[in-house]
């Protein structure tokens, strides 16, 4: 029989080895666990581990790392499969990184096992830098993503985690950022139900999220890192998570420093561990020893949320020997393997967003005599990696992919013409040289994590991380005019993390493309599409306004007159857009049933074939909108997507159900019902609006014979 300690038992449960392991602990002990920077408690052989680590796309911060697109390019290729094998190699890399590390003895930041990943915050108007973090402006598209996402990073086996991952900010969180330590988020229960919270449920109960992150801000008037209604009530008692919660980094010195909600760090501690928030990004739960002397917080308490931080890490087999954990055995070879490179490719592929292509100017011919690649961002390896990014081994800028794509008879000429920001033109010279010379002209232009991102880190940003203007920055826009002014074929491709508002180039361009911040194998996956070695199909997961004067303002956070499911006027380009080379038909539209009853779910499916002379992909569209609804609804809303193949002339039947959750409105107090009457649902390559272009879609209807309540 064995001497060793209960917690170091692999044989009993995870439940029973972490209250051995609390019993050992003095109580300055127990709270040297729950910050981010958790100490070594050496007599009880515990190592010291970091908490904080970020896998947005791809491994960050610890050095070479396959580099992915941005989230937010992710989601533009609105296929799930492909979501699930990128989170599957980041995983594979992260486990191979961690157990390279600490035989190293390294044991710092990033190097750890628990992910604050994914951003599943609503990006709910394009002023917010941090929205190139998340899936975009759809809770539905949203939680699709996210789930897939959160499993790969877990992995399937039953009893370890893979890796932890991080379900963030909970919640109403997405901007202003120069004011996400103080602000307050005012939100109706509608639309807290309706959009800022389903994509947490969602992965809470689907995906088994092992962890949440509170945001900075307060949520109607409590810090929503000591916010008892959504961490306890909502969190744990309604949608039963059993993970762990931990706060934005700083957001527990926030609730007394800039929140003002208490006096003292103590007291921030104290009620933030009470509402369930059980690790401090930060050192203010240093002050909860002294909580307790002072009557603020019971020893009981503190010991809760230890446990489930000491749970997380025994799923994560940390206090197991490596031979038994299945994980702990992946090589460090894998990082950033030719495999992974192949993989960041394909996401880079599918992420591209053709927007116009007015007379079939793309693809283009990859033997014409003289092509000029014109822009701030043509040549730029930064630009390719947006936020939260990990070091790629190599990098293929757009010029680059474009020099490599042609034939050696074909000059490239690549010139910046102008700067990112500022007002000089003195590059204009050059560039309608360059422009003169050339048979076609690529103009590779947008923003950069320069100018949006997280506070301070976007270092051009007039807005503090945000953006104050959607058009394109600084002369571009005036050097793209001058440009076309020379009367060559121009191909615009924007880069960027969010809506560019360019109305002047819709109408003026011939053909237009948004490339997102692509990853490390952007220029590559640029090049193929625009040589016609890969027929894009992404979509947008945002909507691109035509101008600010079409949104509320930034600091409110109602729902009214946002994003496609509650906008009202005509868009530059709308929500799930998105072109290909070849074009698709939809027919035979089949509903399981005229009339449900409610509480009952309803299949839909509809043929699409392939009409055109290539082969593609096509992202099938479902929307669903109820036509008789007695409270506000969104004027629309997705309901179901599917990303298929099909070769030039073939058809396949798309099914997909339709959950009766997806029927729901929400009534003044946020209680979800679904009501009789009719349904009107749509399935295409868009949304059933004029401005979705080539893309066909096919309508029909079905009605709810009652009334529910009880909505599982």
């Amino acid at each position: 029989m064995s001497d060793a300690p209960v917690w170091l038992d692999t044989t009993l449960p995870f439940e029973e080895r972490a209250d051995d392991l609390i019993s050992r602990m003095t109580l300055e002990e127990r709270v040297s666990q729950m910050v981010h920077e958790s100490a070594e408690i050496e007599r009880l052989g515990i190592p010291s581990y970091d908490w904080w680590s970020e896998c947005l796309h791809g491994v960050a911060g610890a050095g070479i790392a396959t580099v992915f697109p941005q989230a937010i390019g992710l989601a533009a290729t609105w296929n799930t499969d492909l979501m699930g094998l990128v989170a599957t190699v980041i995983s594979d890399e992260a486990r191979a990184k961690h157990h390279d590390s600490a035989r190293n003895g390294d044991r710092g930041r990033f190097k750890g096992l628990t992910f604050w990943s994914p951003n599943i915050n609503i990006f709910r108007d394009p002023r917010w830098g941090r929205g190139q973090e998340t899936y975009g402006e759809d809770p539905y598209l949203t939680a699709q993503m996210g789930v897939e996402f959160v499993k790969g990073l877990q992995g399937d086996d039953p009893r370890y985690l893979k890796v932890a991952a991080c379900a963030k900010h909970y919640a109403v969180h997405s901007g202003p950022e120069p004011l996400r330590h103080k602000f307050d988020a005012i939100v109706n229960e509608r639309d807290l139900r309706e959009t800022y919270l389903p994509a947490f449920e969602v992965l809470v109960k689907e995906a088994k999220v092992e962890s949440i992150m509170g945001a900075y801000n307060r949520t109607n008037g409590q810090p929503c890192c000591a916010h008892e209604r959504l961490l306890r009530e909502i969190l744990r008692d309604e949608w039963g998570f059993a993970g762990h919660v931990v706060s934005d980094c700083g957001g527990i010195c926030d609730i007394f420093k800039y929140h003002k909600y208490v006096e003292t760090p103590e007291e921030a501690a104290a009620i933030a561990v009470k509402a369930g928030c059980d690790l401090n990004c930060g050192e203010i739960y240093q002050h909860l020893c002294k909580a307790v002397k002072m009557g603020l917080i019971s020893e009981e308490t503190i010991t809760r949320s230890l446990k489930r931080l000491l749970l997380t890490k025994f799923r994560l087999g940390m206090f197991d020997p490596p031979e038994v954990v299945p994980y702990a055995q992946i090589p460090i070879e894998v990082n950033d393997c030719p495999e992974h490179r192949a993989l960041a490719l394909e996401s880079a592929r599918q992420s591209i967003v053709l927007l116009k292509n007015e007379d079939a100017l793309l693809p283009l011919s990859g033997d014409l005599k003289c092509i000029a690649v014109i822009g701030p961002n043509a040549d730029d390896v930064e630009v390719l990696k947006g936020n939260y990014c990990g070091t790629p081994s190599v990098a293929v800028t757009p010029a680059e992919g474009i020099r490599r794509a042609v034939t050696e008879n074909t000059e490239v000429i690549c010139v910046k013409g102008c700067e990112l920001i500022g007002a000089d033109d003195s590059g204009f010279a050059e560039a309608v040289a360059a422009a003169g010379k050339a048979d076609a002209v690529i103009m590779v232009m947008g923003i950069s994590a320069r100018l949006e991102g997280e506070e301070k880190d976007a270092e051009d940003s007039e807005g503090d991380g945000d953006r104050v203007d959607i058009t394109l920055p600084g002369r571009q826009e005036e050097l793209l005019k001058t440009i076309c002014a020379t009367g060559k074929p121009v191909v615009l491709v924007l880069i960027g993390g969010s809506a560019i508002a360019i109305p002047w180039a819709d109408e003026n361009v011939p053909a237009i493309m948004m490339t997102w911040y692509g990853g490390e194998e952007a220029g590559t996956a640029l090049a193929e599409v625009i040589f016609g070695d890969y027929n894009p199909a992404g979509r947008l997961p945002v909507t691109f306004y035509r101008s600010l004067d079409q949104l509320p303002h930034f600091e409110d956070y109602s729902m009214k007159g946002r994003t496609y499911r509650y906008f009202e006027s005509e868009p530059l380009y709308p929500f799930g857009f998105g072109l290909s080379y070849t074009t698709f038909g939809y027919g035979n539209l089949k509903l399981s049933a005229e009339t449900i009853q409610p509480g009952e779910s309803i299949t839909v499916s509809a043929d699409v074939t392939n009409t055109g002379s290539q082969d593609g992909d096509e992202v099938v569209q479902l929307y669903i909108s109820d036509a008789e609804a007695s409270f506000p609804h969104p004027i629309r809303q997705l309901a179901g997507f599917e990303r298929i193949h099909l070769a030039a002339g073939e058809s396949r039947t798309v099914s997909f159900t339709v959950q009766p959750r997806q029927m729901c409105i929400f009534d003044d107090d946020g209680q979800r019902l679904i009501e009789p009457g009719e349904f009107k649902i749509s399935i295409g390559g868009g949304q059933p609006i004029a401005t979705t272009g080539e893309n066909a879609f096919i309508v029909g209807k079905f009605d709810v014979a009652g009334k529910v309540t009880e909505i599982e």
